[in-house]
């Protein structure tokens, strides 16, 4: 096996070599979208420049190229979460979408008046709203799993919070704006006790873990190719086939239906019933080159890079006077995410300064609003680490930060 190497593997990506303000890149934003490697940005170009059409119906060879790849993505990215059918797993434009197809085409026929829907506080907005919106329209509520001091949900709580009207349970396996990882495979287990729903938001899941779903126990698992090296644009929901074969479709047009008549329609066989119109073939298929790179490099040895990393930068950082770090003090229960404040500074401040040393970071409620109520903050500044940063990038965030605290105090 070859070694680890992120210099090497940061070679890969063009957008890291260059500067902003004068100044090498460090790019700490992974949490929001990541950079793409050759592998993906050559499979996007081969179709474009090649094997641009249609995919599916197309008798000529360009549509049947374009179909094979589209098809063969669909193949690679389930079995990277160790999905038992590649027709369980439906393109969507992300895990947002994948949210709100779920709530939709299974929510509205299953939830009605007086049932529950169990989330928590620390979700991202995007699992939240939807939920919000199911709830309104049925008739239904909503009840939350608090967090603890440290940003972990309280799951001596879980018991007394199911129950036979919980209808669905839907958390985040990784938090954005705090990096706590859940422990998703027991909250699947005692939801399913009382016949709940589990839907997952891998968005940042799948990102720094193997996904395995049939190990976790959960019914659907919602992810986002933008944060895995893939383009922007491109997800997947996955969710047991029984399930999606009784659910309704969530848009219609082309593709999805079998057959269309004046009064009524029938409809395509999963996953394509729920993929209305031309999907986005580039996407997907870029997607699918993500999950090559990934696997080529090996999810057990970025997962030891990130772990490596996010213990030196949570020190570094943390010696700083007036930085105070957000979330579980154990690295077990934690992803490659720094969420701080510094003193006085405002984020947005921090990020300003910082982006002027050329270092990229996320400022603001990181779209989970409930947490920076939780810790009675406005918003955080935000690294968030990947498989190509180093050291060095660390260290480059801890000078930046200290002229911050010079400008601040």
């Amino acid at each position: 096996m070859t070694a680890f190497d992120p210099i090497k593997i940061r070679s890969e990506f063009p957008a890291l070599d260059q500067t902003v303000n004068d100044k090498p890149l460090v790019y700490l934003d992974n949490a929001a979208t990541s950079q793409k490697p050759k592998a993906v940005l050559d499979a996007l170009e081969r179709y474009y420049t090649r094997d641009n059409a249609n995919v599916h119906r197309g008798i000529h060879e360009l549509s049947r190229r374009a179909t094979v790849a589209y098809e063969d993505a669909r193949i690679k990215v389930a079995q990277w979460i160790n999905a038992p059918d590649s027709d369980e797993l439906v393109w969507t434009r992300g895990t947002t979408e994948a949210i709100n197809l779920i709530t939709i085409a299974w929510g509205l026929d299953n939830v009605g008046e007086g049932d529950e829907i169990l989330i928590s506080t620390m979700e991202h907005h995007s699992n939240i709203i939807p939920w919000q919106l199911l709830a309104r329209r049925k008739g239904a509520s909503l009840r939350y799993i608090e967090m603890d001091s440290q940003g972990r949900l309280i799951l001596d709580d879980l018991p007394s919070l199911l129950s036979e009207r919980t209808k669905v349970v839907a958390l985040g396996h990784v938090s954005n704006a705090l990096g706590t990882v859940n422990p998703i495979k027991d909250i699947a287990a005692a939801a399913h006790e009382v016949g709940a729903l589990v839907v997952v938001d891998g968005a940042q899941g799948a990102v720094h873990t193997k996904v395995d779903v049939q190990d976790l126990g959960v019914d659907c698992y919602a992810f986002s190719g933008h944060k895995m090296c893939g383009p922007t644009g491109i997800g997947a929901l996955w969710a047991r086939k029984d399930l999606l074969e009784s659910m309704s479709p969530y848009q219609g047009g082309g593709e999805m239906i079998h057959f269309v008549g004046r009064e009524e329609s029938t409809w395509a066989k999963v996953p394509h019933k729920f993929e209305a119109g031309t999907p986005n073939i580039a996407g997907a298929i870029g997607m699918g080159a993500a999950v090559d790179f990934l696997a080529g490099v090996g999810m057990d040895a970025i997962a030891a890079h990130e772990d490596e990393l996010l213990a030196y930068a949570i020190e570094q950082v943390g010696s700083i006077e007036g930085v105070h770090i957000y979330g579980p003090e154990s690295l077990e229960e934690r992803s490659a995410v720094v969420s701080f404040t510094l003193g006085d500074a405002h984020p947005h401040d921090i990020s300003t300064i910082l982006d002027a040393e050329g270092i990229a970071v996320r400022a603001g409620h990181h779209c989970a609003q409930l947490v920076m109520k939780h810790f009675g903050i406005a918003a955080t500044a935000r690294a968030s680490f990947y498989l190509y940063n180093t050291k060095d990038d660390v260290d480059r965030l801890v000078e930046g930060l200290g002229i911050v605290r010079g400008i601040f105090g």
